[in-house]
């Protein structure tokens, strides 16, 4: 009976230690307070092989959470801003080749006007001058048939002058052979005698 009584007695001693050592530890637990065995460890806990289940689990969720943030979210975005500057740069190199389209035609169109007035001032030009040329050769033949004119005027006048004047030197070579033949011969002669004989005289 005494031995039970100690066997008892024992237990009871070793129930309260252990409890006490329970209690102990939930303090420390608690309070964050390392066990000796932990402290004494020294391992870096992220490199702690018992934290690598964890960590493989976390970087597996991450990886996933970050490829459908990649697949659904940011690629589309990236392909559609793409798709909108590539369209961008097609409608624009389409612009840039209907302006350069549009300004060759009006370089072409430039050209042939320059040219159209060219040849339209040749012609013109031409015209001038074969209209210049028919006038001076019109004004020409005016100029000359006004001078025959007045040349034919002017001989004619000249002719009535001289005869005129002759006529006149007739009455005066009449009048003079007269006065001398009276002055010499002292008589008197007919006119018709002095006539004919200053037209004797002028005859040679």
């Amino acid at each position: 009976m005494f031995v039970t009584a100690a066997y008892a007695q024992s237990t009871t001693t070793e129930g309260a230690e252990a409890h006490d050592a329970a209690a102990a530890g939930e303090v420390h637990t608690e309070t964050g307070v390392a066990h000796e065995g932990e402290h004494g460890s020294g391992v870096f806990p992220p490199f702690d092989s018992s934290h690598f289940a964890s960590q493989l689990l976390w970087l597996a969720i991450t990886f996933g959470l970050f490829y459908l943030l990649m697949s659904k979210v940011i690629i589309p975005r990236i392909g559609g801003i793409l798709e909108t500057r590539h369209d961008r740069i097609a409608q624009d190199l389409d612009e840039a080749s209907r302006l350069k389209g549009e300004a060759d035609a009006a370089i072409a169109a430039y050209e042939q006007e320059l040219s159209d007035a060219r040849a339209k001032g040749h012609s013109i030009a031409d015209t001038a001058r074969e209209a210049a040329k028919n006038k001076a050769s019109a004004d020409r033949v005016a100029v000359e048939a006004d001078l025959a004119k007045k040349i034919a005027a002017a001989e004619t006048r000249i002719a009535d002058i001289k005869a005129k004047a002759l006529s006149d030197v007739g009455a005066i070579a009449e009048e003079t052979a007269t006065a001398v033949v009276t002055q010499l011969i002292g008589g008197t002669v007919t006119k018709a005698e002095i006539s004919a004989a200053v037209k004797a005289s002028a005859g040679n």
